[in-house]
């Protein structure tokens, strides 16, 4: 099945937190749902997915390899042991959460292993997260762009990093904007107030709207049903021309998550 464009995400989210975030997502319509191994949620994940009436075959499933799983010889033994977590078979898209900080394991390799994953059948499709340009390079050299599904990127109206978006268009590439609220900071932005009041929509379908009028999946993430079944909503609102660039004016490089093991971002 494609990535829907519009995802759960499962950041922060522990326990039976996490459990009932997803269960309600998955009754509210969700059919995307994120998670990574350093979230520390697979197993939670897993039990909301094996105790939901939605079958497995019809969720779109994604998780990520921490930088410590990332050689060849450790990257498959420890997806083998998300699947076991999130009591699945296969999940649909497997991702390198970070590059391997200070390049101890090259991109190659890493791609490399998530192909072999791929070939065993334990994922579906193969991708990347938290990826400069440079280093978007490297994975297409080792793997060919086509089997590259996505790059999942922080993106919002506060960092729009638009020469990474260009860079994935233009060799097929999809992107998925996370943190796509900053941290709720745009729910008080005037200028997207002023939209979604316009617009009669909250602040967070107005951003989640211009993110999606781009192209981008989002996977914006809630322990409140309230305003899961809200931004769900957000697929639904359309933007005319100068709602998108009054959004696009507030771009003021304003990255919220950069540990000191990120990459020289672009």
């Amino acid at each position: 099945m494609n990535m829907p464009n519009i995802g759960a995400g499962t950041f922060r989210l522990a326990g039976q937190q996490a459990i009932d975030s997803v269960a309600n997502a998955l009754d509210l319509g969700y059919r995307h749902i994120d998670t990574a191994q350093i979230y520390g949620n697979e197993d939670e994940v897993g039990q909301a997915l094996a105790a939901s009436s939605v079958a497995r075959g019809e969720v779109f499933v994604t998780t990520k390899i921490w930088t410590e799983h990332l050689s060849r010889n450790t990257l498959v033994p420890s997806l083998e042991e998300s699947l076991r977590k999130l009591k699945t078979s296969a999940v649909d898209l497997t991702l390198i959460h970070w590059p391997s900080p200070g390049a101890a394991v090259s991109v190659a390799e890493s791609m490399e292993a998530l192909m072999a994953a791929r070939e065993r059948g334990l994922t579906r499709a193969i991708g990347i997260s938290n990826f400069t340009i440079p280093l978007m390079r490297e994975a297409i050299a080792a793997v060919g762009a086509q089997n590259i599904a996505t790059n999942q990127v922080e993106l919002h109206p506060y960092l729009q990093n638009r020469a990474v978006p260009a860079f994935a268009r233009e060799h097929g590439i999809h992107v998925t904007a996370y943190m796509p609220l900053a941290y709720g900071k745009v729910i008080d932005e005037p200028v997207i107030r002023a939209i979604a009041a316009r617009v009669d929509a909250t602040p967070a379908q107005v951003t989640l709207a211009w993110l999606l009028a781009k192209g981008h999946a989002v996977i914006p993430s809630s322990t409140r049903r309230a305003n899961l079944e809200s931004n769900l909503a957000a697929g639904s609102i359309r933007l005319d021309a100068g709602d998108i660039a009054a959004i696009d004016a507030l771009e003021r490089g304003e990255r919220l998550v950069s540990p000191d093991f990120a990459p020289q971002w672009d």
